[in-house]
């Protein structure tokens, strides 16, 4: 593997604008998924640092935080933003040893879209109005917004740094105060951005930072605790659940982004070298580790066999290997427990009566490292546990078929509703199509075009609510209507 100037770095919490250790002294490794070899070591916390966390998100509420004016705090969130570009090589350097990913792609998405999260939700919040309302002569109501209060941002390990500032941007742009818990296996740039935040003004308190697991330990203990006032998770949707029946205690309100089995719908008049250079995007960027990847691919019979021609040579092209390596397209999945998870389910599609057309094995010369081939599947029925279940990595299925009544009873046969994609040139159908997909995102001729001022989120198990724009601010404030009697 190729050597970086920027090093690992051990993790701490960051708990009213200071960075400690757990109050046990507890700690876990942090592994590199690309070598597994250990990156450093990072504080295990619980119940005990939680409270901490949470109690001083609760008094900073109501401290330097709240007295700040909207353009003040605009500003200190537009630092935010400019500090993390600032800091794009080490933060970007930081995401690839931690998730496995290459180094050109934390370096042009992950780190870039961080910074505009808060450059985007900071300028949003001056184009923000509220509603107002006469009744006749006799009152006329108007509504304030305030902040939730403590929110708790339980965040997963595929594109750590860029999905926790989708959430920590408008929570702090809406006057919350915050305690994260990143993703165990990747914590490295959580606590970058926990300094960052300090360094850019905001005042102590107002973003707190616990590592640690979920079951019996941070992730548990912030869902359960009384003082949080809201939970915002992105995850897999077993987990959801879980954090649903601990949150009901305490009637807290959530924001779910979870588990996706995405389709991709591919008509035959559609511009087939267009669709596959995007289709390769949308099956096996970031080792196909995106809840939004196609990872169900149907394509109308009369391009089925070209499709699968140009699909399967131009994957067999893509460089598995070393993050650090320009040439490096797909790079390490997340862990050996999640490695074994997905060839798992490559085994499954092979009982299941599937055929592989490539990939399915760890490539050649990489005998450490979780590295998987991208895989291509074809053969597999719509009731085959491979073609129903989300497996989130480099691993795709295709499937012909005829008509658009037949595709749209395949595709909405599903618990989940996150995203899909479809592709025609008949404006039409592609109007007909998207609007009879269960799901809450329809792209169509492209995919992951992300306007952030539109509502972004998933249908059925697939997540509860919406974020972007207003629909964020929706989550992170509460509304009291005043009614003055005239």
């Amino acid at each position: 593997m190729q050597q970086t100037k920027v090093k690992p770095i051990d993790c701490l919490h960051f708990i009213d604008g200071k960075f400690v250790p757990s109050l046990d002294g507890k700690t876990f490794d942090n592994i590199n998924p690309a070598t597994e070899e250990k990156l450093g070591t990072v504080a295990e916390g619980g119940a005990a640092e939680i409270d901490l966390a949470v109690q001083a998100a609760k008094k900073a509420l109501n401290g330097p935080w709240k007295k700040m004016t909207a353009n003040e705090r605009i500003a200190v969130l537009r630092k935010v933003g400019d500090l993390i570009l600032e800091r794009k090589e080490e933060l970007s350097v930081l995401e690839s040893l931690d998730t496995g990913k290459p180094t050109w792609l934390s370096g042009s998405i992950d780190i870039p879209r961080a910074a505009y999260n808060f450059h985007f939700f900071s300028d949003y919040i001056r184009t923000i109005t509220n509603e107002a309302t006469q009744m006749d002569d006799v009152a006329l109501n108007y509504a304030i917004r305030r902040p939730v209060g403590v929110i708790g941002l339980i965040n997963p390990w595929n594109l750590p740094l860029l999905l926790m500032t989708w959430k920590l941007a408008p929570a702090l742009a809406a006057g919350n105060t915050v305690v994260m818990k990143p993703a165990e296996l990747t914590p490295m740039t959580a606590t970058v951005l926990a300094e960052i935040c300090r360094d850019a003004g905001v005042p102590d308190g107002v973003v707190n930072l616990v590592h640690g697991f979920g079951p019996n330990s941070a992730g548990a203990a912030l869902t359960e605790h009384p003082d949080v006032n809201a939970i915002s998770f992105t995850g897999e949707t077993t987990t959801g659940k879980i954090i649903m029946a601990s949150a009901a205690k305490t009637l807290k309100r959530l924001s779910y982004e979870l588990g996706g089995k995405n389709p991709n719908v591919i008509f035959a008049d559609s511009n087939l070298d267009e669709v596959i250079e995007t289709t390769m995007k949308s099956s096996f960027i970031n080792q196909g580790e995106v809840c939004l990847c196609g990872s169900r691919i149907y394509v109308e019979r009369p391009a089925y066999e070209a499709f699968l021609e140009k699909f399967v040579a131009k994957t067999k092209e893509l460089v598995v290997g070393d993050p650090f390596d320009a040439k490096t397209k797909v790079g390490a999945l997340i862990s050996d427990e999640h490695y074994e998870r997905v060839t798992g389910y490559i085994k499954l599609a092979v009982e299941e009566g599937g055929t592989i057309l490539t990939g399915g094995k760890r490539p050649e010369g990489l005998e450490k490292g979780y590295f998987l081939e991208p895989t291509i599947i074809t053969g597999l029925t719509r009731d085959c546990r491979v073609v129903k279940e989300e497996i989130f990595g480099p691993v795709v299925t295709v499937i012909p078929f005829d008509t658009e009544e037949e595709v749209l009873e395949q595709i909405n046969d599903t618990h989940y509703g996150l995203s899909a994609s479809v592709w025609t040139n008949d404006l039409r159908r592609a109007h007909r199509v998207a609007g009879q997909i269960e799901a809450g995102i329809v792209w169509v001729n492209t995919w992951f075009l992300r306007d952030l001022r539109t509502p972004f989120g998933g249908m059925k198990q697939s997540g509860i609510g919406r974020e972007g724009g207003l629909h964020s601010f929706e989550f992170y404030s509460e509304l009291t209507n005043i009614c003055i009697k005239l």
